[in-house]
């Protein structure tokens, strides 16, 4: 059996940023007088996907990169599939922040990409059953609709793939 691959949301921060195109900006927002003078906005293009994420709320630099980091990754974990067997066992990530089938993860963690790509993979295998997906990541239901509602993009993709196949939506 071969190793799996590593989702692009779970890479670490300096190996996606050699994956990147790094664009930086000037935008509206905080800065005062200087304002449109310097170039604090940061957009990020994954080359190997073409997945882009952008933030500019920020008045430094380096600030608004880690947050378009954060983006970024919850970008990838919506856009990008990863083949899984059927009787791949979740991750060590899933298994640790899932002990006794109740997930515990903030929409703010680092961590949070990286399951919600899970989530998706496992979801997008089981042809958005809920049900299964869940069985096969040893949670209930409600604690994976759960996570997905943390981000409403996933929640409406799930929803998407679920009407294609004459399945309810999930609320």
């Amino acid at each position: 059996m071969s190793s799996p691959t590593i989702h692009p949301a779970a890479v670490p921060s300096d190996q996606l940023l050699a994956e990147c195109d790094t664009r930086r900006l000037r935008r509206s927002g905080p800065g005062g007088q200087h304002r449109n003078k310097v170039e604090t906005a940061v957009v990020l293009t994954h080359r190997p996907t073409g997945v882009m994420a952008e933030a500019n709320e920020r008045r430094s630099q380096a600030e608004n990169r880690s947050v378009a980091i954060g983006r970024l990754r919850v970008n990838l974990a919506l856009e990008v599939r990863s083949a899984r067997g059927d009787d791949a066992p979740p991750s060590p990530l899933w298994q640790s922040r899932c002990p006794a089938g109740r997930l515990s993860v903030s929409r703010s963690h680092d961590d949070f990409p990286t399951l919600l790509a899970e989530a998706l993979d496992v979801l997008a295998a089981v042809e958005a059953d809920a049900a299964r997906a869940a069985d096969r990541l040893r949670c209930s239901s409600s604690q994976l609709v759960k996570l997905l509602k943390q981000e409403p993009r996933a929640l409406a993709l799930v929803n998407r793939w679920r009407g294609q196949r004459d399945l309810h939506p999930l609320k």
